[in-house]
C-alpha cells in the first residue's frame, strides 16, 4: 500500500499512528526536510487538520494523516479545546517545557473546581488527503477527568492528570496499547484506518 505521512514531527505520535494502522508504512515529517510548517488558524479540531494534511499532501505528493487533538474541559467551557497545545502561552515556551506548563497552569485554573466537576474529553480528528483531492474525516472522544496532582510517566500533554471514565489509573500510567484501544487518538486513526483503502482507490 502507498506511504502514508503523518502531518507531525512529533516522534510519539508517528510511532502510536504506525501501532494502530498496523501495516501501512507510516513516515513523519522528519522524512521531508523543508516540509512546510502549517499554523492552526481554524477554530475546530477537523478544520485544523485538514490545514495540515492538504499542505503535507501538496507538498509531498503523497496521502497525508494529521490530526488535531486537545482537552475540553467542562468547567472551562470546552477549553483549552483548540489552544490545548498552547495553552500557556509564550511563558510555556519560556520554560522550555510547554507541555509542563500548559498542566499546571490548567491545574491552577481548576483548583477550586469539585471533583464532581471536573469531567471533560480528549477529542481528536483525523484527516486524510491525498494529491488527488480526496479527503476523509472522523472524530474520536475519550471523556474522563481531570485529577487534582499528575500520575504516571507515560504518554503526554495532560496524560498525567487524564483518569479516562470506568477506569482509576491516568492515561500516563497505561501502557501505550491500554491506552491506544480507548483514546480519542486511537478511535479516530482506527476510523479512518477503514477508510484509507477506498479513500485511495478512489484517487489517491
Amino acid at each position: 500500500m502507498s506511504r502514508i505521512v503523518l502531518a507531525s514531527h512529533n516522534r510519539g505520535k508517528v510511532a502510536e499512528l504506525h501501532r494502530i494502522l498496523g501495516g501501512l508504512d507510516v513516515v513523519g515529517l522528519d522524512e521531508f526536510p523543508g516540509a512546510p510548517d502549517v499554523p492552526e488558524t481554524e477554530l475546530t479540531f477537523e478544520g485544523n487538520a485538514f490545514l495540515k494534511a492538504r499542505a503535507i499532501a501538496a507538498f509531498t505528493g503523497l496521502p497525508a494523516v494529521a490530526d488535531d487533538s486537545g482537552l475540553c474541559v467542562d468547567a472551562l467551557n470546552g477549553m483549552p479545546g483548540v489552544l490545548s497545545a498552547r495553552w500557556s502561552g509564550r511563558f510555556g515556551a519560556a520554560t522550555g517545557d510547554r507541555d509542563a506548563a500548559n498542566l499546571h497552569l490548567l491545574l491552577d485554573q481548576l483548583s477550586d473546581v469539585a471533583d464532581d466537576r471536573r469531567g471533560g474529553a480528549f477529542v481528536c480528528a483525523a484527516v486524510l488527503a491525498t494529491p488527488g483531492g480526496v479527503e476523509r474525516a472522523v472524530e474520536g472522544r475519550m471523556r474522563g477527568t481531570v485529577i487534582r496532582e499528575p500520575r504516571g510517566t507515560g504518554g503526554f500533554g495532560y496524560d498525567p492528570v487524564f483518569v479516562p471514565d470506568g477506569e482509576t489509573r491516568t492515561t500516563a500510567e497505561m501502557s501505550a496499547a491500554e491506552k491506544d484501544a480507548i483514546s480519542h487518538r486511537g478511535r479516530a486513526f482506527r476510523d479512518l484506518a477503514a477508510l484509507v483503502p477506498d479513500a485511495l482507490a478512489a484517487g489517491g
